[in-house]
C-alpha cells in the first residue's frame, strides 16, 4: 500500500508504539510533545490532510493565545468545571503559555483587553516551529511520527486501535496508552466532528450531550421581512447585554414590562451582530452558555439589550419626553439621543410604531430591550462546544475509567470557557496533564 501524501509513515502494516494520540489540534500535539520529550515513542492520527487547521483558523483574525488576567478570575471563566481544571491550569497558566511560545522562537504581547498574541499576530509561524520541534530527535526527545488522513473508527476484539486510511483500507495500531483529543462538534469540516461519541459511550464512557458555545442564536419567530432586508449584518456597537435571571413578567396587554428589571446571570458591555435569522458577536458569546441553558430548560431566553449602556435612565426619559415639535419620533430619537440606524430599527422591531410612541416604556426599552431567543444556532457553526466526556468519568490520574491506559483531553472534556484565550489555554494545559498523565501510567506499569 503507498502511503497517502502528507503522510509522515507507511501504512501497510499494523504499527506498535508507546503511545497513540489521536487528533492533532493544539491538546493531542501538546500530549505529543510531553510524551515525546520524555523519549516515548509517539504516533499522532489526524483524518485531516494536515494538523492544528482548527489552531490555524482560530489564528486568522490574530491568534489569542491566553489571557493575562489574575489566575483565580481567569479559573472562574470555566464555570462548573473550574474545580476539575485547577490544576491542569495550574500546572500550565497563562503565564506559562507564554514561555511556551517564547521557547519557539514566538514572542507575545497583552493587548488593551488583557488578551495576548503573537507579536506578528499569526498561527502559522508558532505551528511550524512547534511541528518543527516535535519532528526532531534530541538527545532526549524522541521524534514524533504523524499519519494524516487517517480517521479513528474504534477498537478491535484485541484491543488495537482501528484507523481507516484514505487511501483504502484500515490500519490496525497498538499504544500502550493512548491519548484521545479529538475535540468536540463545531467546525466538523476541520477535523472535530463529534463522532467519536458514539464510540466511547458504547465503552461504557459517560459522555454529556455536545451543544453549541459561543454560538449565535434564533430570534423565536423570526425578523420580519422588512427587518431582515434593511438589517441584517448591521452591527450593534457600543450597547450592553444582560441575561436576567428570569424572565420578566407581562403587563396586561401582554407586552414585555419594561419599568422593572429582574436580577441578571450576566451583564457586560460589547459588540453584536444582526443575523438574517437572529444575533451574534462577541458580546453574545460570552453569554451564550447562560442563553443556551434557558432555551434548553424554558424553551425561551431573554436578552436584555442597552443601546445606551453609558447614558443613565433619568437622562433617556428626559430626552425621550422632550418636546419635539413638527420632528418625527425618528428624528427626534437622532438628535436627542444619537440613535438611528440598526438601533432605531431594532427598537421598532421589538416595540412596534403604537408602543414606540409611549414615552415611558420607550425609555426603558432603550435600556433593556427584551429580545426572546428560541434556539441556539446549530453546533456545526458554533465556536465551540459545550458537553463531552464527564471529567468525573476519569480517575484521579486522569484515565478514562471504564478504558484502561486511555487518557481524554481538550475540548472532547466536559467544560467550556469564553473566548479570549481561554479555550486555546485549557486546550494546551489538558493537552500537557494527559500527556504527563500518560507518562506516569507507563513508568507505573513498567511500560517502557
Amino acid at each position: 500500500m503507498t502511503a497517502p501524501p502528507g503522510t509522515d509513515a507507511a501504512t501497510a502494516s499494523d504499527i506498535e508504539c508507546d503511545v497513540i494520540v489521536v487528533g492533532g489540534g493544539p491538546a493531542g500535539l501538546m500530549a505529543a510533545d510531553v510524551l515525546s520529550g520524555q523519549g516515548f515513542r509517539v504516533h499522532v492520527f489526524d483524518r485531516m490532510p494536515s494538523v492544528g487547521r482548527k489552531f490555524l483558523l482560530a489564528g486568522k483574525g490574530g491568534l489569542n493565545l491566553t489571557h493575562a488576567e489574575a489566575f483565580e478570575p481567569f479559573l472562574s471563566r470555566f464555570g462548573a468545571a473550574q474545580d476539575a481544571l485547577r490544576p491542569m491550569l495550574t500546572a500550565f497558566d497563562g503565564a506559562a503559555v507564554r514561555a511556551w511560545a517564547s521557547s519557539l522562537g514566538i514572542d507575545t504581547f497583552v493587548g488593551t483587553s488583557g488578551r495576548v498574541f503573537p507579536v506578528d499576530m499569526k498561527a502559522a509561524p508558532l505551528l511550524r516551529a512547534w511541528l518543527r520541534q516535535l519532528r526532531e530527535p534530541t538527545s532526549v526527545r524522541v521524534p514524533v511520527t504523524f499519519h494524516q488522513r487517517h480517521r479513528w473508527v474504534g477498537w478491535d476484539a484485541d484491543g488495537a486501535m482501528l484507523f481507516e486510511v484514505a487511501s483504502g483500507g484500515v490500519l490496525r495500531g497498538r499504544g500502550r496508552a493512548s491519548v484521545l483529543a479529538l475535540g468536540g462538534a463545531s467546525w466538523p469540516q476541520l477535523g472535530s466532528d463529534g463522532a467519536w461519541v458514539p464510540l466511547l459511550t458504547g465503552g461504557g464512557v459517560t459522555v454529556v450531550p455536545l451543544r453549541p458555545s459561543n454560538c449565535g442564536f434564533d430570534v423565536l419567530g423570526g425578523w420580519t421581512p422588512h427587518f431582515v432586508g434593511r438589517y441584517a449584518g448591521s452591527p450593534l456597537k457600543s450597547v450592553a447585554v444582560r441575561v436576567p435571571a428570569v424572565a420578566s413578567g407581562l403587563a396586561p396587554d401582554g407586552a414585555e414590562r419594561y419599568e422593572e428589571r429582574t436580577a441578571c446571570v450576566f451583564e457586560r458591555k460589547g459588540e453584536c451582530v444582526i443575523t438574517q435569522t437572529g444575533i451574534e458577536g462577541s458580546v453574545v458569546y460570552a453569554a451564550s452558555a447562560y442563553l443556551r441553558n434557558q432555551i434548553e430548560t424554558r424553551g425561551q431566553a431573554t436578552l436584555e439589550i442597552d443601546l445606551l449602556p453609558d447614558w443613565t435612565p433619568e437622562k433617556i426619559a428626559a430626552a425621550v419626553q422632550a418636546p419635539r415639535g413638527s420632528r418625527s419620533l425618528s428624528n427626534h430619537l437622532k438628535s436627542r439621543l444619537g440613535l438611528d440606524g440598526v438601533k432605531a430599527g431594532l427598537l421598532y422591531e421589538q416595540l412596534g410604531a403604537e408602543r414606540m410612541h409611549q414615552p415611558t416604556l420607550l425609555a426603558g426599552a432603550i435600556k433593556a430591550l427584551k429580545v426572546t431567543l428560541g434556539s441556539s444556532r446549530p453546533v456545526a457553526e458554533a465556536i465551540s462546544t459545550a458537553g463531552g466526556v464527564r471529567l468525573d468519568a476519569l480517575t484521579p490520574e486522569g484515565m478514562v475509567a471504564q478504558l484502561p491506559g486511555v487518557f481524554c483531553a481538550g475540548e472532547m472534556l466536559d467544560w467550556e470557557a469564553p473566548t479570549g484565550g481561554y479555550l486555546l489555554t485549557a486546550c494546551l494545559a489538558t493537552g500537557r496533564w494527559m500527556g504527563a498523565a500518560a507518562a506516569r501510567y507507563l513508568s507505573a506499569t513498567g511500560e517502557v
